[in-house]
């Protein structure tokens, strides 16, 4: 179970994962070693998954929205989603849709290329795919 400081060293990662210990330990008055433990602690517990970075974005990206066959599991189709060249996030949802995908890619075709094959996965009831204009 998360702490106050778990949350708040995660808050200060969720801002910038390259935050330094020592800044952290500053900023929350704990030794740098109390910090470090705490963060490996969160990632071995399977808080904290992944260390990532964001890009800025060079070329097209859009939001697939996917309807799964009731005959489909829907990890089945996030799974395969999730493999696939241009995929870069796959969140299982409620609502209308089961799943929503985020995909980026170089270019146009290689986008276009993308959605293709996620519409053609076995399981795949229908798909509503929307354009990014603008990254806030």
């Amino acid at each position: 179970m998360l702490d106050e400081v778990d949350r708040k060293i995660i808050d200060i990662l969720r801002q910038d994962a390259r935050t330094s210990h020592v800044d952290m330990s500053k900023l929350l008055r704990l030794t740098e070693g109390a910090i470090r433990r705490r963060i490996k602690k969160l990632v071995q517990d399977g808080q904290i998954r992944k260390f990532t970075i964001e890009t800025a974005e060079e070329g097209p990206a859009a939001l697939m929205l996917v309807s799964v066959s009731p005959s489909v599991p829907t990890s089945q189709i996030s799974t395969a989603l999730r493999k696939m060249k241009g995929v870069r996030r796959v969140y299982e949802v409620t609502g209308e849709f089961d799943v929503i995908a985020f995909l980026s890619a170089s270019d146009t075709p290689s986008l276009d290329a993308c959605i293709e094959k996620a519409r053609m996965l076995e399981g795949t009831a229908r798909t509503n795919t929307m354009m990014v204009l603008k990254s806030m």
